[in-house]
């Protein structure tokens, strides 16, 4: 089998191993892949993994020996799917690497907007302790999470393993998800609206589609209360950037932590960079060395298994 990987740099800088994958086949491995290097770096393939570089319909149809797509995330809209059904090319995904990691970042956001901590770390690095007349000082109100009320909007296992911390921290946990199973949880489920007015964090665990696409919007944010926040480690589209920034910067809502934007790299800026009580970092949540390593067993077992003539993780 011709394995190519168009971009394995953020999976494994160097820190893992593709040997398992290259024992597999004839592999190749790209750290990145422009657009226009698609079509031709991955001519010939007939298993390709990509994380973040774009297989389209047309970058499909110009690959005529492809049989495989395997997604090195869980997120799959870099490929077109549907062209790849119409082809019989099964694409695969890998669904539970990062769970406990995407909700420990949840919660890093979260308490960074709570406590300030990285704030109060710098002025103390400053002086500004050595020169207080009191013993302690803080600069922000500090705010207790035991008793507020955590609103999850998506309720897999990512949603899920959030509610458990939030439990865990003495919050309310509640739920927005209309494939949920009621049945299946102690966590009250409700409808959107709702949840934006009773919740004092909501946080965004949900999968990125068309129709989802700006979910949290002016008209949504204005629901919050003056003193909640909005924390995002799914996808970046699911909030219209400049309807937040508004909303932060008229103190509309408390603040935002953000783990995605709706442009990686954001190339342009993001009206979000000047916002009031934003914090953003670039992507990171997926990315632990336990996470990665989780990735990539499933991702090359995914391949494993397809060369056996038994596909896991389909997804089309």
């Amino acid at each position: 089998m011709n394995i190519v990987v168009l971009d394995g740099y953020t999976l494994n800088p160097g820190d893992l191993s593709w040997d398992k994958l290259e024992s597999l086949g004839d592999c190749t491995v790209y750290d990145r892949t422009s657009p226009e290097q698609t079509v031709q770096r991955a001519a010939g393939a007939e298993i390709i993994l990509t994380n973040k570089t774009e297989l389209n319909r047309e970058v499909i149809a110009s690959l005529p020996d492809l049989k495989y797509i395997g997604v090195l995330a869980t997120g799959y809209n870099v490929v077109d799917t549907e062209a790849a059904a119409e082809r019989g090319i099964p694409v695969t995904n890998v669904p539970t690497y990062g769970t406990a990691s995407v909700a420990q970042m949840t919660f890093a956001l979260l308490l960074e907007l709570t406590q300030h901590v990285g704030h109060h770390s710098r002025t103390v690095k400053e002086g500004r302790w050595g020169r207080s007349d009191d013993f302690c000082y803080w600069d922000f109100p500090l705010v207790e999470l035991s008793g507020l009320t955590m609103g999850l909007v998506g309720f897999g296992r990512i949603g899920r393993a959030v509610a458990r911390a939030a439990q865990g921290f003495g919050m309310n946990a509640i739920a927005y998800d209309p494939m949920a199973d009621q049945s299946n949880t102690d966590i009250q489920l409700t409808d959107l609206d709702g949840l934006l007015k009773r919740s004092d964090v909501v946080s965004l665990h949900c999968p990125l589609t068309e129709e989802n696409k700006r979910l949290i919007n002016a008209g949504k944010l204005a629901m919050m209360k003056p003193t909640a926040y909005l924390i995002n480690t799914a996808r970046g589209p699911l909030i219209d950037e400049q309807a937040l920034s508004d909303a932060l910067n008229n103190q509309q809502i408390a603040g935002a932590g953000l783990d995605v934007l709706s442009e990686e790299p954001p190339r342009s800026g993001s009206p979000l960079f000047n916002a009031r009580n934003c914090f953003i970092t670039p992507h990171i949540s997926w990315a632990t060395s336990a996470a990665r390593s989780r990735l990539m067993r499933t991702a090359v077992d995914n391949v494993e298994s397809f060369i056996a003539g038994k596909v896991k993780n389909k997804i089309n």
